[in-house]
């Protein structure tokens, strides 16, 4: 018999209420805060599960980052005619451009770091 399972990916942040506010308007979902006010769920459509922790150590990543090849990231995908709108709204709600040199074409595919310094990528659907 398999065990029924979920998942949900982790973010580590110094303000996790913040970041949960940046990724819940860009990604049209909701927050929930459980008994620990340091974990931050964010929830909503189908495929939006994702949360955010407090880490009091928290270090920003660096991107690239020369010496070690990049550990996760989250890729959001968009349709190919609202990818434009997509990172305007991204950069509106505080994101950062890294790398969008591969702006177009049939492998778009656009880079920001989150207001924490976390690198995430929004990609044309396939």
């Amino acid at each position: 018999m398999t065990v029924a399972k979920t998942s949900v990916l982790v973010l580590d942040c110094a303000e996790p209420a913040e970041l949960a506010e940046f990724y819940s308007a860009f990604l049209g979902a909701g927050t929930r805060i459980g008994a620990d006010p340091d974990f931050v769920e964010i929830v909503g459509h189908a495929g939006v599960h994702l949360a955010i922790r407090r880490d009091h150590g928290y270090a920003p990543a660096s991107w690239p980052r020369p010496e070690s090849s990049q550990q996760a990231h989250l890729r959001i995908m968009v349709s190919r005619e609202e990818i434009d709108e997509a990172e305007r709204e991204a950069i509106g709600l505080g994101a950062r451009p890294l790398d969008t040199k591969h702006n177009g074409g049939p492998r778009d595919t656009r880079t920001y770091s989150d207001p924490a310094g976390h690198s995430f990528t929004l990609a044309v659907l396939p």
